[in-house]
């Protein structure tokens, strides 16, 4: 269907893509890769079901977006979700919660035949993880369209990162998180959930600048590690943001100083537990504090009012629970982040 002729008050229908558009990926200027893959996640499972949660979901996300009207009508499109890679991720899920369970008790790994085939499948797996989200994520670059990706846990967006610095040289990231994902093989597991940002700065000299925004649950390694960075890694931990808006400066003095110490070329990570818990209950590592969705976006919106240019974006970590509330966070989270990203590049 023509979507300069879809009728954007129709009720969202099933039988179309996300949010009841009938894009085609082909016709669609922006495609997003789904990947169902939570294998080293620490706390709470259920990350790898979002994409198929949220695409129930966005049906009932009303299309009208005040800051970026009818940007949808350029198509947006989401791939279906890989049975093989989630069924991967499931049996490896397995492995690696015995071995998580096993270290916690202060056991030897070299001592169990059991345990180090395990770590060794499950590192692996992460890197057949990796190497698949890379090759989709290329082979969409080079048709020319824009690429998104909807997680998961945040692992998986390294391999899209790595794509995207083949295709740009050099970019910074801007991370929505309550972690700040710095820890060196976390568990044992080289490409943790936990190690994204560390491992995307150490195997990535293109990637310039790390901005980390709403971080509250941080260990000594970390800190060290943003220490030594000598500015390539600037923080802005929820403590900080909260204690200088008490004290009477405004969050659109903080956003203008967070958006001016990014390059010019931004790539948008966000993890949803950045957000209130209260916003996303059965994310996989809930933590006390965050932000509201509106201030996450008034974020985002400077950084395009800057004249910065988006070149990608990931979202993870949305949880799966009881109801649809996660996923219903999520689909208008994935809205927001579609139109400003299509608009940000037409």
């Amino acid at each position: 269907m023509d979507l300069s002729q879809f009728d954007a008050n129709s009720l969202g229908n099933p039988n179309h893509n996300l949010f009841g558009l009938p894009t085609s990926e082909e016709d669609a200027r922006l495609v997003i890769v789904p990947v169902p893959w939570e294998v080293t996640v620490s706390y709470n499972a259920g990350t790898a079901r979002a994409a198929d949660n949220i695409s129930k979901a966005s049906l009932q996300v009303d299309l009208y977006d005040a800051d970026y009207h009818d940007i949808w009508r350029n198509g947006f499109y989401m791939r279906e979700v890989d049975k093989k890679i989630l069924l991967k991720s499931d049996y490896l899920r397995k492995e690696a919660e015995l071995y998580i369970d096993y270290i916690s008790n202060g056991e030897e790994v070299e001592r169990n035949n059991f345990m180090c085939r395990s770590l060794k499948e499950i590192n692996e797996g992460s890197n057949f993880m990796i190497n698949w989200v890379h090759a989709q994520t290329k082979e969409l670059l080079e048709k020319g369209k824009l690429v998104a990706l909807l997680g998961g846990d945040h692992s998986t967006p390294f391999g899209y990162i790595k794509a995207l610095t083949e295709k740009h040289g050099s970019f910074g990231i801007l991370q929505i998180d309550a972690h700040c994902d710095l820890r060196k093989a976390y568990e044992d597991f080289r490409y943790s959930h936990a190690s994204i940002m560390f491992n995307v700065l150490e195997e990535m000299p293109g990637i310039e600048k790390l901005v980390q925004v709403g971080v509250r649950d941080y260990c000594d390694e970390e800190i060290d590690y943003i220490r030594a960075s000598k500015g390539r890694v600037v923080t802005y931990f929820d403590q900080q943001i909260r204690e200088r808006m008490y004290e009477g400066e405004t969050w659109k003095k903080i956003t203008d100083e967070i958006v001016e110490g990014l390059p010019q070329k931004v790539y948008l990570s966000f993890d949803i537990d950045g957000l209130d818990p209260k916003l996303c209950p059965n994310t996989g590592t809930p933590v006390a504090g965050g932000f509201e969705v509106s201030q996450v976006f008034y974020l985002f919106k400077k950084v395009v009012e800057s004249g910065r240019q988006i070149v990608g974006f990931d979202l993870n970590e949305v949880g799966v629970g009881n109801n649809d509330w996660d996923a219903n966070v999520g689909a208008r989270v994935l809205y927001k982040l579609c139109n400003m990203f299509v608009a940000n590049n037409l």
